[in-house]
């Protein structure tokens, strides 16, 4: 919510009038500098709309902050241009309304254009979050990194590496949207201080991976690609198990951790709509992306969103630290999942990440059953998912 400032406000001042953390609002005003603030300036406070009201009979601003439960200043700070004791009937003023419902659908996937919406609107609810492109697909699209916290400890989460596992995305943006919500209303979440969490922990998700593959699962293949994605499915024309990216390339056999043994493996030798590892590693600019960032950061811990099996995998080549088995067990006692030490596969992110930094780095396989998981499925995966997600910044 973007407010304009009187003369004798303060930042201070507004985190006490809409019980906002402080920190929140100097993080959401990077560009305010709090000791030389002038009337009229534009301050954007988080966790807050503006909803209009239409004035009813009877109606003054001191009725409408008691049946709204709200400081009656911040009616007067949302309505600076409307005289309070000559308030028209029918006419509309301002009034905060705190947001306390998440913004994120549970009922509908999230395409490449649904999720960049939803980024969009949850921006302007919480102007805190940072998004940034780390890089573009084949066909252009962005991919988007999600940046919250200012702490010391750097945790990385991802989701949608493979196109009909989209529903992983959903279940990343509705706990980012469940923490969101926890730290501007200063609640806390699974015992712990979502406060704390964001003042300790710098987070970021990639939510969508594989934009193309997504798109190409939920919405079907581009025009001009058509023929070519047909050829590539094996003459089918439906594209709901594509698990690859747009060039039929699996992104998650695409790192340089033993690839030369999965390529040796795999049985796709050419592009296909799961499990081919590319002629090279990092041929694929979605995978050079998700290199690129952790190159450029000092992630502690980094988490990767998959479906199915209801269970986790936590190490690789003996190379993971022993804080990873302290993890995985308490990733296993909040989520009821199985923690699986190793398989017998090689060239995935957490792979790589492990042999690369020597850090504790999960494959999550949520849910259980043939992707694309339904819908259906989706509560039952947030609940198992949520206890990893907040232990994970606990850490």
């Amino acid at each position: 919510m973007e407010i304009s400032v009187r003369p004798e406000d303060t930042l201070s001042y507004l985190s006490k009038l809409f019980k906002i953390p402080l920190q929140l609002i100097l993080d959401s005003n990077s560009h305010v500098n709090p000791m030389d603030m002038k009337p009229a300036d534009k301050i954007h406070l988080p966790g807050y709309v503006s909803v209009p009201y239409t004035i009813k009979e009877g109606d003054t601003f001191e009725k409408i902050s008691v049946l709204r439960g709200i400081e009656l200043d911040s009616l007067f700070l949302l309505n600076q241009t409307i005289g309070p004791t000559q308030l028209v009937i029918g006419e509309q003023v301002f009034v905060p309304e705190k947001i306390v419902v998440p913004l994120v659908q549970e009922k509908t996937p999230l395409d490449y254009k649904r999720l960049a919406k939803l980024m969009k609107n949850l921006k302007r609810v919480y102007p805190f979050m940072e998004v940034t492109n780390i890089g573009t697909s084949v066909l252009g699209n962005p991919i988007h990194e999600i940046r919250i916290g200012k702490g010391d400890k750097k945790i990385h989460m991802n989701a949608s590496f493979h196109a009909n596992e989209w529903i992983t995305t959903m279940v990343l943006m509705s706990l980012l949207n469940r923490y969101l919500i926890s730290i501007t209303n200063n609640q806390p979440v699974k015992g712990r201080k979502a406060l704390a969490l964001y003042e300790n922990v710098e987070l970021s998700l990639v939510p969508m991976v594989n934009p193309d593959g997504v798109d190409l699962v939920l919405n079907g293949p581009p025009a001009h690609l058509r023929e070519e994605l047909t050829k590539i499915n094996e003459g089918s024309d439906d594209f709901i198990h594509w698990k690859a990216n747009i060039r039929g390339i699996d992104l998650n056999n695409q790192f340089p951790a033993n690839w030369e043994l999965c390529r040796k493996n795999k049985k796709p030798k050419a592009p296909a709509s799961r499990d081919f590892p590319g002629d090279d590693p990092l041929t694929e600019p979605e995978a050079a992306a998700m290199t690129d960032l952790a190159h450029k950061n000092d992630f502690d811990l980094i988490l990767a969103f998959h479906t199915q099996g209801e269970e986790f995998y936590w190490g690789y080549e003996g190379l993971e630290p022993a804080e990873s088995e302290l993890l995985a067990k308490e990733f296993e006692k909040v989520s009821g999942y199985r923690a699986i030490r190793y398989v017998n596969s090689h060239a995935g992110y957490k792979d790589w990440f492990i042999q690369e930094f020597h850090r504790p780095g999960f494959t999550l396989e949520l849910g259980k059953g043939i992707n694309p998981l339904p819908l259906s499925q989706f509560p039952e995966i947030l609940k198992h998912a949520e206890g990893i997600f907040f232990a994970a910044l606990a850490f």
